[in-house]
């Protein structure tokens, strides 16, 4: 299946987490790796190129990441363009309406928590960051930072609305 969006459009929001120590995913063998066969907790972005909810995650994600306790594994996958890998990680959390973007803490492969785009749309960012580091504090037991302070200072953040993002023609 092809992806909606460009998906040379979207890298600067896909580099947004990357920067900050996420891995991308982009195949459903990728999602069932971290998200049901690595031990431990794993957090999963579900990434999109809504302006006004995404704008907020990335960022929120980023200041949580800053955190002591963080997941062990984090991961993203972006709705619209990593079309195999969306599929697989909405069929593992098959409960749970979908929506982009969210945020979701597994352990052991089991669903802990989601951030919903209808609860990501009504906080700002540190609020985000606020709800993930009390549920890392609880959960997790990975070292934070995810990566040096001056490098997550450093991040950009893409505020862009989904709207000006071009469809994907093709090659």
């Amino acid at each position: 299946m092809p992806p909606t969006y460009d998906p040379e459009a979207v890298k600067p929001m896909v580099q947004e987490l990357i920067n900050v120590g996420v891995e991308s995913l982009s195949t459903a063998e990728d999602v069932d790796r971290v998200i049901l066969n690595s031990p431990g907790t794993a957090m999963l972005v579900i990434n999109s190129v809504c302006g006004c909810a995404a704008g907020s995650c990335r960022p929120g994600v980023t200041e949580a990441l800053k955190n002591a306790k963080i997941p062990n594994h984090l991961a993203t996958v972006f709705a619209g363009v990593d079309m195999e890998a969306v599929e697989r990680a909405r069929a593992i959390m098959s409960d749970v309406q979908p929506s982009s973007p969210n945020i979701a803490l597994f352990k052991d492969g089991e669903l802990l928590g989601i951030l919903q785009r209808q609860h990501i749309e009504q906080m700002d960012a540190q609020g985000i960051a606020e709800a993930l580091v009390k549920v890392f504090d609880e959960h997790c037991d990975g070292v934070g930072p995810s990566v040096p302070a001056e490098v997550s200072d450093e991040n950009e953040a893409v505020k862009s609305c989904g709207s000006t993002i071009p469809l994907y023609g093709g090659e």
